[in-house]
């Protein structure tokens, strides 16, 4: 059952925003949007939303944001947000206490994606595939320093998730160099956060290269 095919296609790199200021921020998703490499953008922007009028500031950044990633044709989820995301004309991405996937997809166009955080609960990955989802996200797969206190999966509820028939995305100390170790598993999405956000401007292109070759090598391990 756990054999997977040599053929397995290669997963789409998914970016996640960090908590740089945005005046930082910025410069660096131009850059890596610009690569044609990022499949699927996520706004997430906590600091920004509990500052002083945070709701007010997050519409701001996340509508410069949408203009940015719609002129390189890559789609948007909003964090947590199915009211903000209504407003965007974007996807959402819920955790498991951030609303139902029934009330996103009534109030967002059908053509809009729709993620659910499901950790490491197969049981959560069948809810959400049975919901309409359009994929589930399983991790956190490595230790991370974005959540350091999310729990480790084990592959096998990882290889079990991909058995769901939906889109897997994973997530969680996700790096160019240990991806290789899911090499050959369905995964639809790799979601990055530090790996690529964290670094200086200057160095964003490079490593987005670095993972579009890390990801060509897709395959089934030996």
């Amino acid at each position: 059952m756990s054999q997977v095919s040599a053929v397995t296609p290669a997963p789409k790199l998914y970016l996640l925003t960090n908590d740089d200021e945005f005046a930082v921020l910025f410069p660096k998703l131009e850059a890596a949007l610009a690569t044609g490499l990022i499949a699927l953008l996520q706004i997430r922007r906590k600091k920004t939303l509990q500052s002083a009028n945070g709701t007010s500031k997050l519409y701001d950044e996340a509508r410069q944001i949408v203009r940015l990633a719609k002129t390189h044709n890559v789609p948007v989820v909003m964090n947590d947000d199915t009211e903000l995301a209504k407003k965007l004309r974007i996807g959402v991405h819920l955790g498991q206490q951030d609303g139902q996937i029934d009330d996103a997809k009534r109030h967002l166009a059908s053509n809009q994606i729709i993620g659910r955080t499901c950790h490491g609960d197969v049981s959560l990955v069948k809810r959400a595939k049975n919901a309409g989802a359009s994929y589930a996200a399983m991790g956190a797969v490595f230790a991370s320093t974005t959540k350091p206190s999310a729990h480790v999966i084990s592959r096998q509820q990882l290889i079990e998730g991909c058995q769901q028939g939906i889109d897997i995305c994973v997530i969680g100390g996700l790096t160019a160099e240990n991806i290789a170790q899911l090499a050959g598993l369905p995964i639809t999405y790799v979601a990055v956060v530090g790996d690529i956000m964290d670094l200086p401007v200057h160095q964003i292109v490079e490593r987005c290269q670095q993972w579009q070759q890390a990801l060509s090598k897709w395959q089934a391990p030996a």
